[in-house]
């Protein structure tokens, strides 16, 4: 679990451990004051449960493909696409291969501590 960052601070990525949220989703995890940010490794088949949550989600597809439906409406992700997901919008997704995506949240997601 990383403290929040408050003070000009250079990370490695490589260096921030890994935490298995579900099965199939590992990240690394930064917070600052406003945001949270996940540099997520999905495994390819892997699904994310239907959720939502009071942050605001900007999604940012690094490599391979995901499947994000979004209120119902799906979305094919696949590299440099960005999806913004308000706050209390239902989502789930599946890797259609194996994934790496960007997700930054506002505020920062308390259950990520």
């Amino acid at each position: 679990m990383n403290p929040q960052i408050k003070v000009p601070t250079e990370l490695k990525l490589e260096d921030l451990p890994p935490r298995t949220m579900l099965p199939g989703f590992n990240g690394r995890f930064i917070h600052t004051s406003h945001t949270s940010h996940v540099f997520w490794e999905i495994d390819q088949g892997h699904e994310l449960p239907e959720h939502s949550h009071p942050n605001e989600q900007v999604v940012t597809m690094l490599a391979g493909t995901f499947e994000l439906r979004v209120d119902g409406v799906p979305h094919r992700l696949e590299p440099g696409k960005v999806l913004v997901i308000p706050p209390n919008v239902p989502h789930s997704g599946v890797a259609i291969t194996d994934s790496r995506i960007l997700d930054v949240f506002t505020p920062p997601r308390e259950d990520y501590y």
